[in-house]
């Protein structure tokens, strides 16, 4: 049976949010840079907390697939089931930033705001550029999470979820999202329900229980719809059809296998549900234009 295994945040972070649920800190203000090409490459996998920062510097995040360039002060969020990884270009960086896990965010209110924020989707925006104002009222915000974090108030759980919820309704406000639902009916809600069923299939840690909803129908049966009000609501409200959805998610999840693991392609394979390698090898190669094999290759 084939595991993921993933490295790169510190174990004294990781240790402390997993009995916690949530870890603040402070960024340091300077990075040692590699003399070959004067970049510093932090390369994180994927694991099972949500990250969400303030940052000033120049650095290039890798996104998923997309190429992020960063410059001046922003947020940024980052979904645990997205592979991401940042180059830094400059030795002064400053910021905070802050980890927690979905459990930690313990209401059904807030439990929604990440599974439905475009700011957390694997198709939406991680980096929201600030201005002065902006710069000055969230920093506020980080050093507040930082000190009650420290302290010993009885509540501070509670005063620390509701900072988050501040952080992301105001990156919200300040950049609404382009392609998200406007308005409430019936056809935004099956919509948004089958992204959000999509979404948490991922990702894979394991063969032994591999993908199990890929096709329209079987989403649709998931939802108790037709297949094609399914589609319809789905083309309707996000300009592209289920069927896309789900190969463009699904390529996602098995370019992040093939570069930040060490399945075999028939282990990825059987992992996203393909019963022969050859029709992952076809499948993979229709909707990236690649193959798992040159794609591996880029590795570092």
């Amino acid at each position: 049976m084939a595991t993921r295994s993933v490295s790169g945040v510190p174990e004294s972070v990781t240790k402390d949010l997993k009995l916690k649920g949530f870890k603040i800190h402070a960024l340091p203000e300077r990075a040692d840079l590699s003399a070959a090409n004067g970049r510093h490459a932090v390369v994180q996998g994927r694991r099972d907390f949500y990250k969400m920062g303030l940052v000033t510097g120049d650095m290039t995040l890798y996104y998923g697939d997309r190429l992020l360039e960063i410059k001046g002060t922003v947020l940024f969020f980052v979904n645990p089931n997205i592979p991401h990884s940042v180059v830094r270009h400059s030795k002064k960086r400053k910021g905070y930033a802050c980890l927690f896990t979905e459990a930690f965010i313990s209401s059904r209110e807030r439990r929604e705001i990440l599974q439905n924020s475009p700011l957390f989707r694997s198709d939406g925006t991680p980096v929201i550029p600030l201005d002065k104002e902006q710069v000055a009222f969230m920093t506020g915000l980080f050093q507040k999470m930082l000190s009650v974090y420290s302290s010993n108030y009885r509540h501070k759980d509670e005063l620390l979820k509701n900072c988050l919820a501040l952080i992301i309704h105001e990156a919200l406000r300040i950049q609404p999202p382009q392609n998200g639902p406007q308005h409430k009916n019936a056809a935004t809600r099956i919509a948004w329900s089958f992204m959000e069923l999509l979404e948490r299939q991922f990702p894979i840690d394991n063969t032994e229980q591999p993908l199990r909803l890929r096709t329209a129908q079987d989403f649709a049966g998931s939802l108790s719809v037709h297949p094609n009000y399914l589609n319809r609501s789905v083309k309707d409200v996000t300009g592209k059809p289920t069927s896309v959805h789900i190969a463009e998610r699904i390529a996602l999840e098995a370019k992040a296998l093939l570069l930040y693991t060490d399945w075999s392609v028939a282990d990825i394979a059987q992992g996203l549900g393909f019963e022969y390698p050859t029709y992952f090898n076809n499948y993979f190669k229709r909707v990236t234009g690649v193959t798992p094999q040159s794609l591996r290759k880029q590795k570092v």
